[in-house]
């Protein structure tokens, strides 16, 4: 048999289309899955979206990225569009009204006090002796009733700024009768009237998808389980056998809600419900979350279990151009070698622990953090640094950017101590999370808080201290413990086996099993 040319086009397995709510840059575990599924022979394309100006493309490995620019017109509110006679029935209707009629009550006020004073400094200019004597007549009426007219407007544009800043909120009693009325109608197709942005993701992505004509859509999340059900179903209806699956990142019922309001839960725990049904396989990242999911759906298989897992550490070979060396974080926080560093590397946010981080910085002397974050110059990680300049630390806390994936565990190793002091959430409860793997292979010992999966873990191989989740206290002792003796902790890392199956090579064989058992059984293959 003859070897392939060098020109030949390169074997695929089938066309896989992967889906995520985002810009693909800061999310490792997609970024991954779309490389190493594309490197096992698929040919991969991975849709992503910006929020603002146009889309790009770019290709990561052997994987086509491609980002879709996303418009949200149906993210507005219905106090946003339409007049509220409930919630303040003086409030002018939605649009330029009420900033018209606040600079038309000015400009009356304005018109008064000239006339006034011209009556007054030149009187002959405003006309004769019958006019003015009619004018001061006038302006006896009309002072007090635009003074008058003033505070109703501004009254009336109090209503209709404490309407909208209510109607986007959706936390009152309407909002929350509002939404049991629609669950209680519409059961799982509640949505359509609770979060009907979920539509403009499907107009953003749903004839990209059909264009790509795909044997399997891999859906990244709740958002995009609706998209990549519908245009499976599209594609069946004509015929293709397309396979659909859904990773699902988190428990939905049980996260932090992005947006809090009466709305937001509801609305996209119908959605999820009624699209999961449509999946032909659902992947996970950790067994507990498997387990809920199975439950709440009615799955009939287990969910396949993809932890979020690091690519395997290499040694990096200075001989290749394409080897691009990673950050040194200590430059970057601009310390030396000795100074005990303190790393928390993942999204920020109150529920992680970053606060409770901070102000446990002025009893640790000597002791600097790190936070390797998407953003260093986001509104909250600037309030912690702010923070730490109040209690007279600031010095010590440093805020850094996201390195590339495959740079992570070498870029983390120069810490001391990876921290994950996470709050109390369902969803903390149930997984390893991301951090935890990247720590592990960068053999940190970690201080991690008291939620189950992690914790129970963590003891379990000892490598690193529990403390109790918002308790600065006890998180100072847990640091101190680890500093004082790292080696104790460490040494975890030196049994045989630990690491081997937390990488991200063992996870993409697994997927990449799924994907083939999936897209065999849709053409035939092998039976």
């Amino acid at each position: 048999m003859e070897a392939q040319s060098a020109d030949a086009p390169r074997p695929v397995k089938g066309r896989v289309v992967m889906l995520v709510d985002n810009n693909v840059q800061n999310d490792s575990r997609v970024q991954k899955a779309a490389e190493s599924a594309a490197a096992a022979g698929w040919d991969v394309v991975l849709l992503g979206l910006v929020r603002s100006g146009n889309g790009r493309s770019w290709k990561l490995g052997d994987a086509e990225v491609r980002l879709l620019p996303l418009k949200t017109p149906l993210a507005k509110r219905h106090a946003e569009r339409h007049r509220s006679l409930l919630r303040r029935p003086f409030a002018y209707p939605p649009g330029p009204m009420s900033a018209y009629r606040r600079q038309w009550a000015k400009a009356w006020r304005a018109d008064v006090a000239t006339r006034r004073a011209a009556l007054k400094v030149a009187p002959q200019a405003v006309g004769g002796p019958a006019f003015r004597r009619v004018e001061k007549l006038r302006l006896l009426a009309a002072g007090p009733l635009s003074k008058f007219m003033q505070k109703w407007v501004e009254f009336r544009a109090r209503q209709t700024s404490q309407a909208q800043k209510a109607g986007r909120a959706l936390r009152g009693p309407l909002d929350r009768a509002f939404t049991a009325v629609w669950k209680t109608v519409k059961g799982r197709r509640a949505w359509r009237r609770l979060e009907p942005v979920l539509w403009d993701y499907e107009l953003t992505y749903g004839k990209e998808i059909d264009a790509l004509k795909p044997d399997l859509i891999h859906a990244n999340d709740f958002r995009m389980l609706g998209v990549g059900a519908r245009a499976a179903i599209r594609a069946r209806a004509k015929g293709r056998p397309v396979k659909l699956v859904w990773d699902a990142h988190e428990y939905l019922p049980g996260v932090r809600p992005w947006e809090d309001n009466a709305h937001w839960i509801p609305g996209n725990t119908a959605h999820e419900s009624e699209y999961a049904p449509f999946a032909d396989a659902v992947v996970t990242v950790s067994d507990g979350l498997a387990d809920l999911l199975k439950e709440r759906h009615g799955l009939t298989e287990q969910p396949t279990v993809v932890l979020n897992a690091p690519d395997r550490p290499v040694e990096r070979d200075p001989a290749l151009e394409d080897t691009e060396p990673e950050p040194d974080l200590r430059a970057l926080c601009g310390i030396g070698p000795d100074v005990p560093l303190v790393v928390y590397s993942g999204s920020p946010g109150p529920q992680r622990g970053l606060g409770d981080m901070v102000e446990a910085l002025p009893k640790l002397d000597g002791v600097h953090m790190a936070f390797v974050v998407p953003s260093p110059a986001a509104a909250y990680i600037q309030s912690l640094l702010r923070r730490a300049q109040e209690l007279g630390v600031g010095d010590r806390l440093h805020a850094v950017p996201y390195v590339k994936h495959w740079q992570v565990v070498r870029f983390l190793s120069a810490a001391n101590v990876g921290c994950i002091p996470i709050h109390h959430w369902p969803n903390h409860e149930i997984a390893l999370i991301t951090k935890f793997f990247e720590y592990s292979h960068a053999r940190l010992p970690l201080v991690v808080s008291d939620v189950k999966t992690m914790s129970e873990v963590t003891r379990s191989t000892g490598q690193g201290e529990i403390c109790r989740a918002e308790d600065v206290d006890d998180l100072v002792r847990a640091i101190k413990a680890v500093l004082a003796d790292p080696a104790k902790y460490t040494a975890a890392y030196d049994k045989p086996g630990l690491l081997d199956t937390w990488t991200w090579e063992a996870q993409a064989e697994v997927l990449d099993g799924l994907y083939t058992r999936l897209v065999a059984r849709s053409t035939g293959a092998g039976s």
